[in-house]
């Protein structure tokens, strides 16, 4: 039995396939080495695993996560992964590879998250070959769902909401200016907590145009700061994975349209593409 899993800075996508080729999909909180350390990863996994998962059955684990673009952090997570899977190969690689190879499979093109963080790419049918560093939430991430709770946050903190949307957003999270602070700069996970508040601009029925505007801003600094700055980027069409990218497609597509790109495919999760490229394209690599 082999595992496949697309793991995000909040969510991790897993999926087992058995010997028999039945598929088992299963869900756990995400791993940025970034953000957690290996114990916290190995803690977290025997939490929340499947009871029922026979891990000592597992033969391999094909792991892609937020944060393992470099050694060190793929390392941390190999680590953790091998103490859970004892008994396992363990491939780790990043998520960017996922998303490009989930959306494009063996074909050469743009590739690009929109998800709790932000990244981007080309990719020759089989590595990423181009990548501007997105900054991450701090520096940067423009146009991911971080971004735009900041934005959101940033309005509420200042008195920039209009009345209606300040009132609704109090009654919804009760949470003062200062409590906000407190949270982003004392506590950790600051990028899940910002990143959770796409959904009240998602869920907002208040202000729609406000709630757009909000969007429709993330995205064109993700073009114009990212994007736009690779190599006749126009040549490609634009392929984007991710729950923001998703949820907000239409305003995505037309800021895409806006910068010349054709819109290719728009996907919440890579995880059925990511199998299919490892069972049917190119097995057992990452």
């Amino acid at each position: 039995m082999i595992i496949i899993a697309d793991g995000g800075s909040t969510k991790t996508n897993w999926c087992l396939v058995t010997e028999e080729g039945k598929k088992v999909y299963f869900n756990t909180e995400g791993y940025n080495p970034y953000f957690s350390n290996e114990e916290y990863i190995i803690q977290s996994l025997n939490e929340n695993l499947p009871t029922d998962l026979d891990k000592d059955a597992i033969t391999e684990v094909n792991y892609y996560g937020a944060g393992c673009s470099t050694a060190d952090m793929r390392q941390i997570v190999e680590n953790a992964m091998q103490a859970v899977f004892t008994k396992s190969k363990i491939n780790v690689g990043h998520d960017l590879l996922a998303a490009a190879r989930a959306l494009l499979g063996t074909t050469e093109g743009f590739a690009a998250i929109l998800g709790t963080g932000t990244n981007t790419c080309i990719y020759d049918g089989k590595e990423v070959i181009a990548n501007i560093d997105s900054g991450a939430y701090i520096l940067g991430d423009e146009g991911s769902g971080c971004y735009i709770g900041k934005k959101l946050l940033t309005d509420y903190i200042r008195g920039y909401m209009p009345e209606a949307v300040r009132k609704n957003f109090w009654d919804t999270f009760k949470l003062t200016p200062d409590d906000i602070n407190e949270i982003v700069y004392t506590q950790p996970r600051a990028n899940r907590f910002c990143a959770s508040f796409s959904k009240f601009v998602y869920d907002n029925i208040v202000n729609i145009e406000y709630s757009r505007n909000i969007v429709r801003t993330s995205f064109e600094d993700f073009f114009r700061n990212l994007v736009t700055h690779y190599p006749d980027y126009q040549k490609y069409t634009f392929n984007c994975i991710g729950s923001v990218g998703y949820n907000f497609r239409n305003v995505l597509e037309e800021v895409a349209t806006e910068n010349g790109m054709v819109v290719g495919r728009i996907i919440r999760s890579p995880i059925d593409d990511l199998v299919k490229y490892h069972l049917e394209l190119s097995p057992s690599q990452l």
